[in-house]
């Protein structure tokens, strides 16, 4: 069951207050899953398990929050982002306040990551619809601005909970945290549905038919898309009950897959996740391991990458918007010039270098807020959930295999070198096939202002050969 527009997306007004409400529930969100690497040396030491096996608790929350986007997208078009939104706060603070008292790393795993990873998933499907539903000029902007929640988020939290662990230990902090994390519900409030949801439309359905008897079983089912509404009556048999079904077609996904600038996309966005990720959760321990510095400092280096991934969502989200400027492209540059940066995070050899580096690495890390531009830019924004779910299914893959390899690589070589020139080679690899693949030498058209640069697989105007009319005795 589709969605059905109850109005024409707004640039302004309402649109900048749902753009708040978002921003401030993804900072409550991921502030913890981002400053993730503030608790890592603190789980270290209170469960003495590997540095692999513990990466695995922050690898996996992040992983399960894209992992998880196609099954939290088809939640946020059934029942609405608001909803979603509620139930995604009591997932998020259960995970948190669980995490304080596990008894060891597996256990972890699977309250903060993977209680808190699903309700972090189903925040971020739901903020990035209602967005996308209420602006379309200033798009870009406008995801740009929510997805620096996250970064705020990391950068506010990764000091905040440095300071409750010294105040009220490591158990105290986690639940602090998650009861902060129960505000999500205040901020479901502004998020008015500008699209009816699923269950709207299947309620209406079923209301247009009570006038019927219920002991009128149809001995025929015909199921109508689209066009076909107007011509339904033809399809019917005389003599015989009929009930016709509305429902909205919806390619699958190989539909998507089978155009290549999607596909590269989705290789790209695997091989970011796989390399750009662990530095958020290791930059401290390649700190403190090679004697760069003792503990961990005032503003720690993952409050720079978060502070940095802010300022590069904004800046890159408005770009998006300029004229003649291909989504798509920028998505590759700054892919592969996060890649260069970790390239050069193992001949670092001060703090200042590493801080700089990772103020680098964090302002291009910042186009996951393109991410969302881009695939409405392909897609459609009727088609966004389902498209952006299957992006961020390879992201989530991503995630969670890059700490457990980087992890495993020191415990093998005792060093962050190799790890470190695996992940930025994985990263420029991603970026340099999305750019190769979204070549206008490929004979796509070319991409001009704000028109998108593929054709959609699932263009409204292309008829689809599928979309027809079934019957079922």
């Amino acid at each position: 069951m589709g969605v059905v527009s109850a109005g024409r997306p707004l640039d302004g007004g309402r649109g900048w207050v749902i753009v708040l409400a978002c921003f401030l529930a993804q900072l409550l969100a991921f502030g913890s899953p981002q400053s993730v690497g503030v608790l890592y040396p603190e789980w270290l030491s209170t469960y003495q398990e590997g540095k692999s096996m513990t990466a695995w608790v922050g690898s996996i929350v992040s992983g399960v929050a894209l992992i998880t986007s196609p099954l939290c997208s088809v939640c946020v078009d059934s029942f609405g982002a608001r909803p979603v939104t509620i139930f995604s706060g009591v997932m998020v603070a259960g995970g948190l306040m669980l995490s304080a008292f596990a008894p060891n790393v597996s256990f972890l795993i699977f309250s903060y990551g993977i209680v808190g990873g699903m309700g972090c998933g189903l925040v971020y499907a739901a903020t990035l619809t209602i967005t996308c539903q209420y602006f379309d000029k200033r798009r870009g902007l406008a995801l740009g601005i929510v997805t620096t929640g996250t970064s705020a988020g990391g950068f506010l939290y990764a000091t905040l909970q440095n300071e409750l662990i010294e105040l009220f230990g490591l158990d105290g902090c986690l639940l602090i945290i998650g009861a902060a994390s129960l505000n999500l519900m205040a901020c479901a409030g502004p998020m008015r549905p500008l699209n009816f949801p699923g269950y709207y439309l299947k309620q209406k359905a079923a209301l247009a038919h009570t006038d019927e008897p219920l002991y009128d079983k149809p001995s025929t089912i015909i199921i109508v898309t689209g066009d076909d509404r107007d011509t339904g009556p033809a399809h019917k048999t005389p003599g015989t009950a009929t009930k016709e079904l509305l429902i909205g077609s919806e390619p699958g996904v190989g539909g998507y897959l089978g155009n290549r600038p999607f596909a590269a996309l989705c290789v790209c966005i695997f091989l970011f996740s796989l390399g750009a990720f662990p530095p958020v959760l290791f930059m401290e321990d390649v700190a403190q391991s090679a004697g760069l510095a003792e503990h961990v400092a005032a503003v720690p280096l993952v409050s720079v990458v978060a502070a940095a991934t802010g300022a590069g969502k904004l800046a890159l989200g408005a770009l998006a918007d300029a004229r003649r400027v291909s989504g798509l492209h920028l998505y590759a540059l700054t892919a592969m010039a996060s890649g260069a940066a970790l390239l050069l995070v193992p001949v670092s050899r001060s703090y200042a270098g590493l801080q700089a580096l990772c103020a680098v690495l964090g302002f291009f890390s910042g186009n996951w807020s393109l991410t969302p531009y881009v695939t409405t830019r392909m897609v459609g924004v009727e088609h966004l959930s389902q498209a952006h779910g299957i992006l961020m299914c390879f992201g989530g893959f991503g995630i969670m295999l890059g700490p457990p390899v980087v992890g495993w690589l020191f415990d093998w070589t005792q060093s962050y070198d190799l790890a470190f020139y695996f992940s930025g080679s994985c990263v420029v690899a991603g970026g340099a096939l999305l750019f190769l693949a979204t070549l206008p030498c490929w004979g796509l058209p070319e991409s001009e202002g704000n028109t998108p640069a593929v054709e959609s697989p699932c263009d409204p105007e292309r008829e689809n050969p599928s979309d027809k009319v079934a019957s079922v005795a």
